[in-house]
């Protein structure tokens, strides 16, 4: 950004930081952060003790630190909200999914000759939405029909535009008030429990062609699955799952012969079709049924060309740092009583949004809690889930990065190197807010591969 752009104050402070004689060591805790946009500042000691001898074997305390604090990456998954944490994260996400197509981390390599397919699980329609089509390569008209007739609130259900790939009028409904959002909103609530369902039921329909009883299955084989949670413009969640089988073992163990990829496919299109949720809003109203979409798009990943491991693995992380947001709601939760129509929302989100108040009251939907997860439009569920045994967790996964980064601060002299006993790590820390001031931000944004022009102009 060029100087004139940035406040007068936020001037101020950035030349007060870059005159400031521990300038140097504050530069090098941004760069550690990786360019968190929301560090945690935390003060404290670490004190390492033998555990033998009660002696002190090495201390670090934050009064050392640039004003005495110490500045850590907020790790949120959340691209809305600080994009380098959320960089990391999606490359740790991208690694777990990966490492459970062709191994590595710790998963032998020949689970990538278990039956995998990747599955999309989509939701019903609730209405028609404005949608962009493409027939061999060209964009059609969004609904072209010659006998269109009005709905019952003399809108005509017909578009023929040809919407762009960023018109916001994608996933708007052609008739707002023919739109069925409480069923939008119920399925968003539901979506978790439609998935357990359908995992149950993918479970029975294998032991049956295996000949096999339910509770003999995990003797025989195990499914191994990680998915990710996709909102639609329409403001309706859709799963995306890539499910294995293994053999009783997980990873390391084959399944047996007869758990083919095509009896892997017959039975996730078995088991899809038949889940469902009931589920009404008050004693006097009708049953609604809830289930998955008619779209069922099943697709064997191969690591020989077509849909590759890579591709799968890169599209999950994707969507691991997003969610309702991108569809144009608010990262955060919304309360009862603020006004919906001064969040700048627009008109199909925020009815969205108001149809989860209205529901959320209601006494046999209470443990639904569509009230707290109105800005998420009803979906409660985590982004991303994995089986037990898909492959390593994001645990694993921080541990090795951290125990990396631990072995280089020791062989740089950062850190003394213990002798075989491991010491006891006695830590006290105090949090004391989060952030930077503004001035601290920029030039946190130029060090970390932002603008460097702010800094020039300052300079200048």
């Amino acid at each position: 950004m060029p100087a004139t752009s940035i406040a007068p104050h936020a001037i101020a402070g950035m030349i007060a930081r870059l005159d400031a004689p521990d300038y140097d060591r504050w530069a090098a805790q941004i760069r550690r952060t990786g360019g968190c946009r929301q560090p945690i500042n935390i003060r404290g000691t670490v004190t390492h003790v033998d555990p033998a001898t009660g002696k002190r074997l090495h201390t670090y305390t934050t009064h050392t630190e640039p004003g005495g604090i110490l500045r850590l990456p907020c790790k949120t998954r959340r691209a809305s909200r600080c994009p380098a944490c959320a960089k990391t994260y999606r490359g740790d996400t991208y690694q777990l999914i990966r490492a459970g197509l062709i191994g590595g981390k710790g998963v032998p390599a020949s689970v990538s000759e278990h039956p995998c397919l990747f599955v999309t699980l989509t939701a019903p329609s609730f209405g028609l939405v404005h949608t962009r089509r493409e027939q061999g390569g060209k964009v059609s008209p969004c609904r072209p029909r010659r006998d269109a007739r009005p709905c019952p609130h003399g809108r005509v259900s017909s578009c023929i535009a040809r919407h762009t790939g960023d018109d916001p009028q994608l996933g708007e409904p052609l008739c707002p008030d023919c739109y069925d959002y409480t069923g939008s909103v119920l399925f968003n609530a539901t979506a978790s429990l439609l998935w357990a369902r359908f995992a149950d039921a993918l479970r029975r329909r294998l032991a049956t062609v295996g000949g096999l009883r339910l509770c003999e299955l995990r003797q025989h084989l195990v499914v191994s699955f990680a998915k990710v949670a996709e909102y639609q413009r329409r403001g309706v969640v859709h799963l995306h799952a890539v499910i294995r089988l293994d053999g009783p073992d997980g990873p390391p163990s084959p399944p047996p012969p007869w758990a083919t990829s095509d009896v892997l496919t017959t039975a996730v299109q078995g088991a899809a079709l038949a889940v469902s949720v009931r589920i009404s809003t008050t004693a006097h109203d009708p049953v609604q049924v809830l289930r998955w979409g008619r779209q069922l798009d099943i697709r064997p990943i191969t690591t020989n060309g077509g849909l590759s491991e890579q591709n799968i693995a890169a599209y999950i992380a994707k969507y691991a740092t997003k969610a309702a947001e991108c569809f144009g709601t608010l990262d955060h939760p919304i309360r009862p009583l603020e006004d919906l129509d001064a969040l700048g929302l627009r008109d199909h989100p925020r009815r969205l949004i108001a149809e989860c108040f209205r529901l959320g009251a209601l006494p046999r939907l209470a443990e639904l809690r569509l009230t707290h997860w109105a800005h998420m439009l009803g979906y409660r569920g985590h982004y991303s889930t994995r089986s037990r045994r898909y492959s390593l967790t994001l645990g694993q996964l921080r541990t090795i990065r951290m125990d990396h980064v631990r072995q280089q601060e020791i062989a740089t002299g950062h850190l003394p190197l213990f002798s075989d006993d491991t010491p006891l790590k006695v830590a006290r820390w105090r949090y004391v807010g989060r952030g930077l001031p503004a001035g601290d931000a920029v030039l946190a944004d130029a060090l970390t591969g932002g603008s460097v022009a702010a800094v020039e102009g300052v300079s200048a």
